[in-house]
């Protein structure tokens, strides 16, 4: 199974201080745990960037530009809330990682490769249309979602966010459009506060609340019984996903009890999903995650399985 695997060494220049948990070590992290013969079989590429007009699919033009005209000196910061800060590669950043999520979809969508891995940051399923929050700053899967519909003719996209927090700024840009489905398991309460099962957006939300504490089984159960049979029924030309390690039992900031086995299984159902419904075309963008030996295992077994799958 050809599966790409997207990078740019320039996403760990993005830094927002010391002890900050969305830290440049999280993709180093990643690399060496891909860096093996086991992964030897996956397309290696580094990302462009993305367009404004890509961008403006997503957030309005003043924000597009309020953001990429944020590039402070080397050396100093500009918050943007309580713990989203930009530096002086802020801005680059966030443009390849919004870059990688369209080039994969391109190459997915051209049968290039059939499976499709992006370890990027800043994360983006927390930008809402309006406003960076969470270490985000573009909601990157739906500038893969829009880009496949603008750009290859895909009628219906589904967005599957298994990172612990809830992707609010994802469901916030597309609530309202019923061509993209977005589905979301999270742990509940717990930061943004959002994703409550009441919250259906146009008919195109299922969110899929966890307690805190909840294990693999129920993490499984939730997928199972809610959010696959969504997804299948909804009948996707493409799949991406949000993959947020920080569901792990390890992670520092929640309190979820999964492992990469789970990981594994949501990945391969996903995949198998996607067989059925789209010719197997999936794109996994990189989320949370903020205990680096968990990150980089989740993320391995991530991987292992949309090759295998």
């Amino acid at each position: 199974m050809d599966v790409l695997f997207l990078t740019h060494r320039d996403c760990a220049l993005h830094d927002m201080g010391e002890g900050h948990p969305e830290s440049p070590d999280r993709l180093r992290a990643i690399w060496r745990a891909l860096d093996r013969e086991e992964f030897a079989a996956l397309h290696r590429d580094t990302p462009g960037e993305a367009t404004r007009e890509q961008l403006e699919r997503v957030h309005p033009p003043d924000y597009v530009e309020a953001i990429l005209r944020i590039r402070p000196p080397e050396g100093e910061m500009v918050p943007l809330d309580g713990d989203t800060l930009m530096n002086a590669h802020s801005a680059r950043a966030a443009l390849l990682a919004a870059g990688a999520a369209v080039q994969a979809v391109d190459e997915v969508c051209a049968g290039r490769v059939r499976r499709a891995f992006c370890a990027t940051r800043p994360p983006g399923h927390h930008a809402e249309r309006r406003r960076p929050m969470g270490f985000c700053l573009f909601a990157n899967a739906v500038v893969a979602a829009r880009h496949a519909q603008a750009a290859h003719g895909v009628e219906r996209v589904a967005i599957c966010d298994f990172d612990v927090h809830h992707g609010n700024g994802s469901q916030d840009v597309v609530q309202d459009d019923p061509s993209i489905l977005f589905l979301s398991s999270h742990q509940m309460p717990l930061y943004p506060g959002t994703g409550a099962a009441e919250e259906t957006g146009c008919g195109n939300v299922v969110n899929a609340p966890l307690r805190p504490g909840a294990d693999g089984a129920a993490f499984r159960a939730a997928w199972e019984n809610t959010l696959l049979p969504a997804l299948r029924a909804f009948a996707p030309g493409l799949v991406v996903i949000s993959a947020g390690f920080d569901a792990h039992a390890r992670d520092p900031l929640a309190q979820l009890r999964l492992t990469e086995a789970d990981f594994a299984w949501v990945t391969e159902a996903l995949c198998a999903a996607a067989d059925d419904g789209c010719g197997g075309r999936v794109v996994s963008l990189l989320e949370g995650g903020y205990d680096l030996h968990a990150l980089a295992a989740s993320a391995a077994a991530h991987v292992r399985a949309l090759l295998r799958a």
